[in-house]
């Protein structure tokens, strides 16, 4: 035991008495460390954030989207009017209500209904939707304030309507109380009686390009939008008029559980492909499928973060290996000495590993606190870039970059920091063992 703590004496007094040129060594280690727990931060918080985005549609639900077909928005142009008629109708509805309703948690369709929504002179393009209470709990939306559809709503086809949160912001100011008010969909007018909270986008990657801010949707009873409104939609937007006549919007349903959404995700494709053979005008989102995706392109980025933050790690070891070397040059003369004196080759290669290890140890501990400290302080700082001086307008107020510190990144770090500083130092201490003890004496 003496000689482990005369080891480890020696080997600190050597380098507290080389400060800088410890401090140096260990640079590279600090930085290796930082830069894997800093790439496995960044990664984890972008990966959490798709998961989050994609879990919100529902990893259990199944999404069929009436979509209209590109040769009739490429035929578009610039004509005036015309009607524009495709995806899913009311027949089509039955049918897979027939065929599913005993085997799926819930089947909800969506209808869009209406071109403008509008309140005194504001106005926003209309994302309003005729559905049932039940797309709440499907939808994993929550309500803010007052109450969501029930079916009273429904039996009696009542005028009233559930806001977003975007809504509520855009057309009413923080002194009016959006519940109770009216908002109009062209020229009907619907009373508020319930306010969203705030969500992230509904129909992420599979959304086939139509992202859908569901922070403006605005939802009534489906049978309102099917009596009152009808299945004409009057578009105006870039100079062009359209008119499409949808009957359903969009079909949510939910499986029993996750491992069977795919079985039944194909079951569902087969029954709408025969009603509607191609699905020329129809979309399927299976939010699992995108779910597994995105899992997998996090991996892979994981890997690639991790390698290149390896290479600061493998930079950091060749850094220690070659300040060691010419720390064993240097000390030629004090190793011939101590050898002369009865130290063994053991205890030669004890004394520069317990530098290396310590210089490791060392340069590990202030990376984990400087890369910890770096992952939390770009996630802050990012949503303030957009009120910084000088560069503020370069960033949206929206700006974000979403960062999670997880102790697996901080213990693989330290770890490998500490192996790498060991190993790399092993051949310079082998080296200083290796000394002939008369050469080295002669050593200036």
């Amino acid at each position: 035991m003496a000689f482990v703590w005369e080891i480890i004496r020696l080997g600190l007094g050597n380098l507290r008495r080389h400060m800088l040129r410890s401090i140096l060594t260990a640079l590279g280690i600090i930085l290796g460390v930082a830069a894997v727990i800093a790439n496995g931060g960044i990664g984890e918080g972008a990966k959490a954030a798709a998961l989050a985005q994609l879990e919100r549609l529902g990893a259990k639900n199944i999404i069929v989207r009436s979509s209209q077909p590109a040769e009739s928005q490429q035929g578009q142009g610039s004509r005036s009017s015309f009607t524009n008629r495709f995806g899913l109708t009311r027949a089509d509805m039955r049918i897979l209500n027939e065929q599913f309703s005993g085997q799926l948690e819930a089947i909800v369709p969506l209808k869009e209904v209406g071109g403008q929504m509008l309140r005194g002179p504001l106005r926003l393009t209309s994302q309003a939707f005729g559905t049932t209470p039940d797309f709440l709990q499907v939808a994993n939306l929550r309500v803010a304030r007052g109450r969501y559809l029930t079916q009273d709503d429904l039996n009696e086809q009542a005028m009233v309507a559930v806001i977003g949160d975007e809504v509520a912001r855009k057309f009413f100011s923080q002194d009016e109380d959006p519940l109770g008010s009216t908002i109009r969909i062209d020229s009907r007018a619907l009373k508020v009686v319930g306010i969203l909270a705030p969500v992230g986008l509904a129909g992420g990657q599979g959304a086939g390009q139509s992202f859908r801010d569901i922070n403006q949707d605005l939802h009534l009873p489906i049978t309102t939008a099917t009596e009152v409104f009808g299945d004409l939609v009057y578009r105006f937007a870039s100079g062009n008029r359209s008119l499409n006549a949808v009957e359903v919007s969009e079909v949510y349903f939910t499986a029993p559980d996750r491992e069977s959404v795919l079985a039944y995700a194909e079951m569902i494709r087969r029954a709408v492909d025969v009603r509607r053979p191609g699905m020329k005008d129809v979309t399927m989102i299976v939010p699992f499928e995108l779910l597994e995706e995105a899992r997998r392109t996090a991996r892979l980025w994981q890997l690639v973060l991790g390698a290149i933050a390896g290479i600061s790690l493998l930079v950091g070891g060749i850094g220690i290996m070659n300040i060691m070397l010419a720390s064993v040059t240097e000390r030629t003369r004090e190793i011939g000495i101590r050898r002369a004196l009865g130290a063994t080759k053991r205890h030669i290669v004890w004394q520069f590993l317990v530098e290396t290890g310590v210089l490791s140890v060392i340069g590990g501990v202030i990376g984990v606190a400087s890369g910890v400290s770096f992952t939390l302080l770009i996630g802050w700082g990012v949503q303030r870039l957009h009120s910084a001086p000088l560069i503020g307008a370069w960033f949206p107020a929206t700006a974000d970059l979403p960062t999670r510190v997880t102790g697996f990144y901080i213990i693989l770090a330290f770890c490998v920091a500490t192996v790498t500083g060991v190993v790399f130092g092993l051949y310079p201490a082998m080296m200083a063992a290796r000394q002939d003890p008369i050469q080295a004496l002669r050593h200036d």
